[in-house]
């Protein structure tokens, strides 16, 4: 049945379009004529030859009237500084079918539009309320159970919702990379919290399709799926035919997603439960059954603007106005729970004003609840840190059987061989985490066969095998995705990105995602990951900018987000076991940044001289977080603070300077690089008579602008100083790569201009 007119849109231009809406549903009950039927039992049809029951309706209908009841009152007490989001669901409360047809044990990631969604989902478990658990969170209360008042968000941790940022379609690749994981994990034998036939459920709308990030999720889904491999995602594109203001092309979307080879398709009507609910079971149950990416194109509409600041009626016509009214899905619903004599108009009415009272007055109530007024109380799930757990855990060392057998033997064990250079030991420390955790995951691109484009990853596929080692298609976006979903399973992941500059291809998996989940979900869910880089600049006969990167300032600026870079083989091995451990025991985010022009140095001064060759630490040791390594203590003439590149360039340096003007030089590795430690910083700075800051990064946001702040603000701002650092330009190629970079002579003359 077809929603008739609603006139008032077309009597009063100034009205707001909230009551508009509202009164729309009203005088349409009101002015109903048709011919009801016999009430059907719950378990009969609700119309007939629809695969809905009358229960099952009732229910739906409850929960899209609190969504519509939700987006009213945020409208309202929006003005009176109460509620503060207005991005409504009205028009796409057809959603609330995937909730009911869906587990509360199906991970699923949600569109901001998926609040008949969330009252659907919240039946699944009891004594839960969905009415006070959305207010609290419009209010921005701590309470709120979702993110603890720090973002309005649609999140459940028993029902298993994680809360997603607004970035447009960001979430797609960790939905993909969580069905993956449901599969992968079962094949290593890793117990899931979720049971193995889960699906992930990941929702967006028609504008969001069109995203690059997006169509890295449905190309990644279908390459998964050519090869045979189970990937159960249930995208579900909600079409609403408009993304803010900018209309989607009639037809765009099943036109671009209908022939899709491995994306499966299936359309619903999103707007009419009564017909829609036999299409969408049949997406769903084809998901779950064929563990194949499925494409669900639901039909939807906005009614209202994009959020309460979008006035519609300044850029879309009356007319348009009042057909996109006339096609509100709560209208459609009135007309089926008529026609189908399960309600009369006043009933309907009733439960109506009742569903709206009850918001209203969740609202006042979320109003007077605390809310976060300290800054210690919005930063506490930020950054999660106890450091005797994750020493104790990095420096634990009961996997000696599962070690010997991973290295061939007792005798055979990397610390009982010769001193090494930096690619040995780091692979020598990734086997022997592998070791250590069993739930741990390599991949990346060339990393598995190959061994990774220098060999760092060589001997783990055959030592792992190819469930937990393997490579992945070249997509930096979906590798960060991939480590994200198997996250979400329990599983620790190290993702390697091939270079610091492919990095930034995907920076908003780990800045907007990856680091934001704990803080958004106050703490409730996390995404432990280890990502390794092959890092920084110096490298020889090979490169040129996108192979020799030495930008740090995007990974330093993402909060929460632990950033290690050694310089020395025995430094990785330890540094690593504490980068596990801070994923494993808090849940970091973390990157470690691997030096490419130092993985195969192993002279210092001379050549032959094997001065950069370190021998293995055993099991057992561990690099605190935030923990320097210092040459030369007691030297005061000249204090060296680098990283990277920069420590071996800075001894040989020292000595030249030692040589030229007698000074005795102390060289500072700072080793973490992100969060950097200013109280270890100022400590060596107190007893400097000069301090030099060597940066191989750019001038502009350098890791040392963040060194000489420490130093300044500990109160050692008259110290003679003086930066050595890159060149504020992309790296060219070949030699002209050394005219941007520091080198040791600009570290002798900086030291001389000191003198």
């Amino acid at each position: 049945m077809t929603a008739s007119t609603p006139p008032i849109a077309a009597r009063h231009k100034g009205f707001n379009r909230a009551e508009i809406v509202d009164q729309n549903f009203t005088e349409f009950v009101q002015q109903w004529r048709g011919e009801a039927r016999a009430a059907p039992r719950d378990d009969q049809p609700v119309l007939p030859g629809s695969a809905l029951d009358a229960k099952g309706f009732r229910e739906l209908l409850e929960s899209q009237l609190i969504s519509r009841h939700l987006d009213l009152m945020a409208r309202v007490l929006r003005v009176q500084d109460k509620v503060f989001y207005t991005i409504g669901s009205s028009g796409h409360e057809g959603n609330a079918m995937v909730a009911r047809l869906t587990r509360h044990t199906d991970p699923a990631f949600l569109h901001y539009r998926s609040g008949g969604f969330m009252a659907e989902r919240f039946r699944k478990l009891p004594g839960m309320d969905p009415v006070m658990d959305s207010a609290l969170s419009f209010a921005a209360s701590k309470e709120d159970p979702a993110s603890g008042g720090r973002h309005k968000v649609w999140g459940s941790k028993p029902l298993w919702v994680l809360p997603q940022t607004s970035t447009i379609a960001s979430h797609l690749p960790k939905a993909l990379g969580t069905a993956i994981a449901i599969e992968q994990a079962r094949r290593i034998g890793h117990a899931l919290p979720v049971p193995q036939d889960a699906i992930a459920i990941c929702s967006f709308g028609d504008a969001s399709s069109n995203h690059a990030t997006a169509q890295t999720a449905f190309n990644a889904a279908a390459w998964t799926a050519y090869q045979k491999l189970p990937a159960p995602v249930l995208f579900v594109c909600e079409d609403n035919g408009i993304g803010i203001s900018v209309k989607t092309p009639g037809g765009w979307v099943a036109n671009n997603f209908r022939h899709r080879p491995d994306l499966d398709y299936f359309f619903a009507d999103g707007l009419d439960l009564a017909e829609g609910y036999a299409q969408v079971r049949r997406a769903v149950e084809h998901c779950r059954a064929t563990r194949r990416p499925t494409f669900l194109h639901l039909k939807t509409t906005r009614i209202m603007g994009h959020a309460g600041t979008d006035f519609e009626i300044e850029w879309r016509s009356i007319e348009e106005l009042v057909a996109v009214e006339a096609s509100d899905p709560l209208l459609r619903s009135a007309a089926i729970a008529l026609e189908s004599g399960l309600y009369t108009k006043e009933s309907l009415l009733e439960l109506n004003e009742s569903i709206r009272r009850r918001c209203f007055a969740a609202a006042e109530e979320a109003d007077r609840r605390p809310k976060l007024e300290r800054l210690d109380e919005v930063m506490a799930p930020l950054a999660p840190y106890t450091p005797d757990a994750v020493e104790a855990e990095a420096e634990r060392a009961d996997y000696a059987a599962r070690r010997e057998a991973v290295f061939g033997g007792a005798d055979r064990l990397p610390e009982k061989q010769p001193p090494r250079h930096l690619a040995i030991q780091i692979n020598q420390a990734l086997h022997d985490v592998m070791a250590k955790y069993p739930e741990s995951l390599l991949f990346g691109e060339d990393v598995a066969q190959k061994g990774g484009v220098y060999t760092v990853t060589k001997g783990l596929y055959k030592a792992f095998k190819g469930n937990r080692v393997f490579n992945t298609l070249l997509d930096e976006t979906m590798i960060l995705g991939l480590a994200q979903g198997y996250a979400n399973m329990g599983l620790l992941p190290i993702p390697e990105i091939q270079y610091l500059a492919y990095f930034h291809n995907a920076c908003d998996q780990i800045r907007g995602e990856a680091a934001s989940l704990s803080f958004f979900s106050n703490g409730q869910y996390r995404n432990p990951l280890v990502m390794r880089v092959a890092s920084l600049g110096y490298q020889r006969g090979f490169g040129g900018h996108f192979h020799n990167d030495n930008s740090i300032a995007a990974l330093r600026d993402i909060p929460g987000l632990v950033v290690g870079c050694p310089s020395r083989g025995d430094d990785a091995a330890t540094m690593l076991r504490t980068l596990m451990a801070l994923a494993k025991v808090d849940g970091r985010v973390c990157a470690f940044l691997e030096p490419i022009a130092l993985y195969m140095a192993k002279d210092l001064y001379e050549a032959g001289d094997g001065a950069w060759q370190f021998a293995y630490p055993a099991p057992g040791e561990a690099m605190p977080l935030g923990e320097g390594r210092v040459y030369d203590q007691a030297a005061d003439d000249l204090v060296v603070f680098t990283f990277g590149n920069g420590v071996p360039m800075a001894l040989r340096a020292a000595r030249t300077i030692g040589k030229e003007l007698g000074w005795k030089v102390r060289v500072v590795d700072l080793r973490w690089l992100a969060p950097l430690n200013d109280a270890f910083i100022a400590a060596q700075a107190r007893s400097a008579k000069r301090i030099l800051v060597l940066d191989e990064g750019r001038r502009s946001a350098g890791v040392g602008e963040g060194v000489i702040t420490a130093i300044v603000e500990a109160g050692h701002g008259a110290t003679p100083l003086q930066r050595v650092v890159g060149a504020d330009t992309f790296t060219p190629l070949a030699g002209a790569a050394f005219l941007v970079l520091p080198g040791e002579a600009d570290v002798v003359a900086a030291a001389k201009r000191m003198a």
